[in-house]
């Protein structure tokens, strides 16, 4: 009996050794129960059963059902080790079109200051809020023809993720604030890239997506920090409507109006050009 466990005990080890030399080498610190049958060749419940020895090792954390992520040697026998977050998104959308949005794009694109704790991802699926290990995934739906703007950003040398671009990582955020810290966290992180943002490109894409608020907010903020010419911005207005609304829609309404961009100005232009300096 004794020689039949060790004979076991090494085959499994042997197993695990290969599974995770394959994802080592594929740069895969993320995968899935169906990677491991791939790999291994075991049957799914051989599988599940390798996984779950080697969870309880420390070898590897479950995120949630079928979901593993690789805890780094240096960590111990860690069972809560979430991975990078990003990527734990990238599977948690299946082989739904995504990109990761709002507050998560804007600290990829390095136009925040403090950590973000939630990931925002933005897909054309249905797919539910979930909390994983401490941290929290939300799900944006978005349908099928306001699905535009997005590039690749490497996570490591082998696995990257989808981002939206820094245009329509601002169009998101002046399109649902509440995902973002609000107008003026979004602001600051416009002014800390505009050296880099395509002005034109910032219009077209609130054009396509054709918000009244989100264009109205859009142009102000161009306008306050003097980003675009007045003739761009006198073509932009155009197409808004008599419809007020406010600049911010998580204050309360109240401050003067603006009727160049039909906007509520209930947060101050000297409190928004003050955020580029903090």
């Amino acid at each position: 009996m004794s020689i039949q466990y060790n004979s076991n005990l090494r085959t499994s080890r042997s197993q695990m050794a290969k599974l995770l030399m394959a994802l080592y080498d594929s740069g895969q610190t993320t995968f899935t129960h169906a990677d491991a049958v791939r790999i291994t060749g075991l049957k799914p419940a051989l599988a599940s059963s390798l996984l779950h020895k080697a969870t309880r090792r420390g070898l590897v954390s479950s995120l949630k059902r079928g979901l593993f992520v690789i805890v780094p040697p240096e960590l111990g026998t860690s069972i809560e080790y979430s991975g990078n977050p990003y990527l734990v998104a990238r599977y948690l959308v299946s082989s739904a079109p995504y990109y990761l949005s709002h507050a998560s794009a804007m600290e990829l694109h390095r136009m925040v200051t403090q950590p973000q704790f939630v990931v925002y991802v933005s897909s054309t699926k249905h797919i539910l809020n979930q909390k994983l290990n401490g941290t929290q995934f939300r799900f944006v739906r978005l349908k099928h023809t306001d699905f535009f703007g997005t590039m690749k950003h490497w996570v490591t040398k082998q696995e990257s993720i989808e981002i939206s671009d820094l245009e329509r990582t601002i169009i998101d955020g002046l399109r649902q604030p509440e995902y973002c810290g609000g107008v003026t966290d979004i602001a600051k992180g416009l002014w800390m890239r505009c050296a880099d943002m395509n002005v034109q490109k910032l219009l077209d894409d609130a054009t396509r997506l054709n918000i009244g608020s989100v264009k109205r907010r859009v142009g102000y903020l161009l306008e306050l920090f003097g980003l675009a010419p007045e003739q761009q911005l006198q073509a932009f207005r155009k197409s808004l409507t008599a419809t007020y609304v406010p600049l911010d829609p998580l204050l309360p309404r109240e401050g003067p109006h603006r009727a160049k961009w039909r906007l509520q100005i209930n947060v101050s232009p000297e409190e928004i050009l003050a955020a580029r300096s903090s």
